[in-house]
C-alpha cells in the first residue's frame, strides 16, 4: 500500500492550490484520510481530515479556505487550498488509515510530501 501526493508547487499570495493524494496497492478498505502540514524542525500539524463519510474537520487557520474531498471508489482525498498566505508554505503530507487485503485491522500510512511554496 503506497500513498502518493501530487499538486504541490509554486503560488502568489491569495492564490490557490488543489493538492491530490491516491492510495494504491492491496487495499480492502481505505478509513479516515488527511492531510499534514510541516516546516522543518516543527511539530507536523493537522491541516483536514475526512471519514468515509464525508464528516471534515479543519484545523483553526485554514477554515473557510481550505476544502477536503475524498473519492471513495478511486480511493483519493483532495485538498482544495484557497486565499493562499505565506503562512501556509510548508511540506503537505496525505494519511490515510488502510485495511490492506489479508490484514487484521487499519494501518496509518503516509505520502511521502509534496512542497507548497506561497510567494510573490
Amino acid at each position: 500500500v503506497q500513498l502518493v501526493e501530487s499538486g504541490g508547487g509554486l503560488v502568489q499570495p491569495g492564490g490557490s492550490l488543489r493538492l491530490a493524494c491516491l492510495a494504491s496497492g492491496s487495499i480492502f478498505s481505505v478509513e479516515d484520510m488527511a492531510w499534514y502540514r510541516q516546516v522543518p524542525g516543527k511539530q507536523r500539524e493537522l491541516v483536514a481530515s475526512i471519514t468515509p463519510g464525508g464528516s471534515t474537520h479543519y484545523a483553526d487557520s485554514v477554515k473557510g479556505r481550505f476544502i477536503i474531498s475524498r473519492d471513495n471508489a478511486k480511493n483519493t482525498v483532495h485538498l482544495q487550498m484557497n486565499s493562499l498566505n505565506p503562512e501556509d508554505a510548508d511540506v503537505y503530507y496525505c494519511a490515510a488509515r488502510i485495511w490492506g487485503l489479508g490484514t487484521s485491522g487499519p494501518t496509518l500510512y503516509w505520502g511521502q510530501g509534496t512542497q507548497v511554496t506561497v510567494s510573490s
